[in-house]
């Protein structure tokens, strides 16, 4: 399933997305391309999967309507963001959100950790004020984690967590495990106290799976 959010926008309201996220729209929309904060903050936000610059589309009429889709197969998630209510998220995962919410790339705590976790070091992190959507791989499973209250995640299936939950990488203990296991060599450790949000899929092990039965072209000498 490729899902979809329509939003409606009345005159003055405004959403943004990375460069090419919006998939239709109403004609009602004037459309601002910049690097939402500087070009060095959208150099930053390049290296957590999305685009250096942002497009803002904003309503100049009541009741216009916008799209944006999913580039993967799973679900849109829909977040309140306020100072109680902030996120950590799988690099790649931002679709849009209203002018209110503050988007950035964070790195892992660990320069080890980050190089040593299989979706990278640089993560996304929300905060701000208004709604913003994820788009993540497969369903999802919330799972509230108590104060000291740990979980283990292969790294592709983290899709965002609360601020408050500590993020780091442990090696897979066993050298057999290691070699022949088929989890890698590191897995994620998520620490409560906060909330984290699990993907059933990882586009990268998707992708891997599929490229073992792309046929290749050979040549003749």
């Amino acid at each position: 399933m490729l899902p979809a959010v329509e939003l409606t926008l009345d005159k003055g309201e405004s959403v943004y997305t990375q460069s090419g996220g919006m998939t239709w729209m109403t004609d009602g929309f004037s459309m601002e391309t910049n690097t939402k904060g500087g070009f060095l903050k959208g150099l930053a936000r390049s290296f957590s999967g999305d685009s250096i610059f942002m497009a803002t589309y904003k309503a100049d009429k009541d009741n216009e309507k916008i799209t944006f889709a999913s580039s993967v197969p799973g679900e849109i998630k829909p977040l309140m963001i306020d100072s109680e209510h902030e996120y950590i998220a799988q690099k790649g995962s931002f679709l849009c959100a209203e002018e209110g919410v503050h988007l950035k790339s964070v790195f892992t705590k660990s320069f080890f950790s980050g190089l040593a976790g299989g979706e990278g070091f640089v993560l996304q992190e929300l905060s701000g004020s208004g709604t913003a959507f994820l788009e993540l791989d497969g369903s999802l499973k919330e799972i509230a984690l108590a104060p000291g209250e740990k979980i283990k995640v292969d790294s592709g299936n983290v899709a965002f967590f609360e601020k408050s939950v500590s993020y780091s990488i442990e090696t897979v203990k066993g050298f057999k495990n290691m070699l022949f296991g088929g989890e890698g060599l590191f897995l994620t450790v998520l620490e409560g106290p906060g909330t984290v949000w699990l993907q059933t899929m990882s586009i990268s092990e998707l992708a891997s799976r599929i490229r073992r039965f792309i046929p290749t072209q050979t040549s003749n000498s």
